[in-house]
């Protein structure tokens, strides 16, 4: 994660376009300064500067980190404006929905941090898949949703997780696939397997299959990791799924092989468009959209 210090270093180095001038205006040396931008453009793999021109000036990978970084301090300015103005005050109840996926840990860190500075707000998360969530928020039982992608967003503004989701195979552990690194589509063949119930997600799993799929027996589907977890463990066939239930599933009777070819996924915090909100869902709103940003530059 880049620190706010250094984007704030940066931003004055572009716009001094002048190592020197900028370390007096920021009141540290110039060598510490060149230091300073040196191991940012190392940790983000790209030269920001054009080091040789005078002045200097950004290259375009420097240019699109200099918008998003005045986006970045720009929220993180305001969010802790907001919160030192109604740290004591602020109550009420923000609604989440949300899947079984790895970036519910990003999520629940994110409350966490919220409710540091608002302890008086209480967090209602609903578990569902993102069809039904998405449902949900267009009827206002929901504030916010955490959508595994694919999912329509027309009417919705998102922010894309931090975290890839990945798909993998849900197997008895007592049989011999089980000690494979992982699971391909000609491995599911001869075999019971268990597919996702949203039909967005359905295709993209049929397509991972290829021309295996005519091949393949589907005994049964499920919306849910931990649900088609419990039907494998009652042999009722081999459940594809992604890996976000993972901490919860009993090693002891079920496996989590992850698929070859890889199956990639993404996640998104979502909410509706010109829908009004109580201050509380506000104000997460912008805590989640400054410091996933700042995951992201």
């Amino acid at each position: 994660m880049i620190e706010t210090r250094l984007l704030h270093y940066f931003l004055t180095v572009a716009r001094e376009q002048n190592i020197t001038n900028a370390a007096k205006a920021l009141h540290i040396t110039q060598p510490t300064l060149s230091r300073q931008m040196a191991m940012l453009e190392e940790q983000l793999g790209q030269r920001l500067f054009l080091r040789e021109s005078r002045p200097l000036t950004l290259t375009e990978e420097g240019r699109l980190l200099q918008r998003r970084a005045e986006e970045i301090l720009a929220l993180v300015d305001k969010t802790e404006e907001e919160l030192a103005h109604h740290d004591e005050q602020l109550e009420g109840m923000v609604t989440i929905g949300c899947g079984e996926l790895a970036s519910v840990r990003v999520l629940t860190d994110l409350i966490a941090s919220f409710r540091e500075k608002y302890p008086g707000v209480q967090f209602d998360l609903y578990t569902a898949n993102a069809d039904q969530i998405r449902r949900r928020m267009e009827g206002g039982l929901t504030d916010i949703g955490l959508l595994l992608e694919p999912v329509d967003m027309e009417r919705f503004a998102y922010i894309r997780m931090p975290v890839k989701e990945r798909w993998a195979a849900i197997v008895p552990s007592g049989v011999p696939l089980a000690k494979r690194a992982f699971v391909t589509p000609n491995d599911l063949v001869g075999v019971g397997v268990i597919l996702p119930s949203r039909l967005k997600v359905l295709d993209e799993v049929v397509n991972w299959f290829g021309g295996t799929y005519p091949k393949v027996s589907v005994v049964g589907m499920s919306n849910m990791s931990t649900n088609a977890a419990l039907m494998v463990s009652a042999g009722i066939g081999y459940a594809l799924t992604v890996e976000g239930a993972l901490p919860f599933l009993n090693r002891d009777e079920v496996s989590l092989l992850p698929l070859r070819p890889e199956l990639p996924a993404t996640s998104v915090l979502a909410w509706k468009r010109g829908q009004p909100y109580a201050r509380p869902t506000v104000l997460f709103l912008e805590h989640a959209q400054c410091l996933l940003s700042m995951e992201r530059a």
